[in-house]
């Protein structure tokens, strides 16, 4: 599935024809890299230790790398470039704040202790806000993926039966609820019952923490939140989903309908058909 017109990314306005990339893992920046190249800009792209892929390096005009936490040498690298747009694509690991070897500079401590909460939405806010203070602009983040969001309806073989229809229901309500509270995006739902809700550990971990106390059927509902900022944090799935699903004989993975990003699809309906898990996308919770 690759990009079509994309007439949106025409209102860039860079006169330099550059876009900042703030590249965390997985495959989101190769996929925003390549259609960005497809449209003729020139990629500047900054890479998280620890989060990004080095193979990056191949897809963009610039690469430079930083620790979590240097937010001044992040600024000044941009503007160093002519960048004023940025786009935040892959997840950039919370986790990584805990680290020691992971200083903060004086911009990101002093933001990171004014913090009510330091939850994923207040920092990543928070760092919209000081980015746009220093005269650069984060982007929607599905800006040229909208392909890739997930469409109404079943994409697997099977159809979800009605048990796993009733922990979907349930599912989603308890996703929105998290959701709210800036809590995580994912939970993990048996016979009515909470089995395990994502945290900062990240999707994964959650359905095997979820998967090993079911041993086999567990359904996995994934949804945006409600006041979901498009700019960073998207719901996203892909083969290593459906992977980590087979891994725990998980039964049923369902997803917000035009708010989730579905990366590799064919791959991800294939590996669901072979394991007999079906993926169901709702358009909203009481749609499905």
């Amino acid at each position: 599935m690759w990009l079509k017109d994309f007439t949106v990314f025409s209102t860039m306005q860079d006169q330099d024809n550059k876009i900042g990339l703030i590249a965390g893992n997985g495959k989101l920046p190769f996929l925003f890299a390549t259609a960005a190249r497809h449209q003729n800009k020139h990629v500047v792209a900054a890479a998280i230790w620890g989060d990004t892929s080095p193979f990056l390096h191949f897809l963009v005009h610039q690469i430079a790398w930083f620790r979590a936490g240097e937010l001044k040498k992040l600024f000044d690298y941009f503007r160093r470039q002519g960048v004023r747009d940025v786009v935040m694509a892959g997840q950039v690991n919370p986790g990584n704040l805990f680290n020691r070897r992971h200083e903060m500079d004086e911009e990101f401590r002093a933001l990171y202790e004014a913090l009510e909460s330091r939850t994923a939405d207040t920092i990543f806010s928070a760092v919209a806000e000081k980015l746009k203070s220093n005269g650069l602009e984060l982007l929607d983040s599905t800006i040229l993926f909208q392909d890739y969001l997930a469409p109404p309806g079943t994409f697997t073989e099977r159809e979800p039966n009605p048990s796993e229809m009733a922990d979907i229901h349930f599912g989603q309500k308890i996703a929105k609820t998290m959701g709210g509270l800036d809590i995580g995006q994912t939970v993990v739902v048996k016979d009515l019952s909470i089995v395990a809700i994502e945290a900062m550990e990240g999707t994964d971990r959650c359905i095997r923490r979820g998967g090993r106390i079911v041993r086999e059927g567990a359904v996995v509902v994934k949804m945006s939140k409600p006041q979901q900022d498009q700019r960073f944090d998207v719901p996203v799935i892909g083969p290593k989903t459906i992977q980590v699903m087979r891994e725990v004989k998980a039964g049923c993975l369902a997803v917000e309908a035009q708010k989730t990003l579905v990366i590799n699809q064919d791959q991800c309906i294939r590996l669901a058909n072979e394991s007999g898990i079906t993926i169901i996308s709702c358009p909203a919770p009481d749609d499905c």
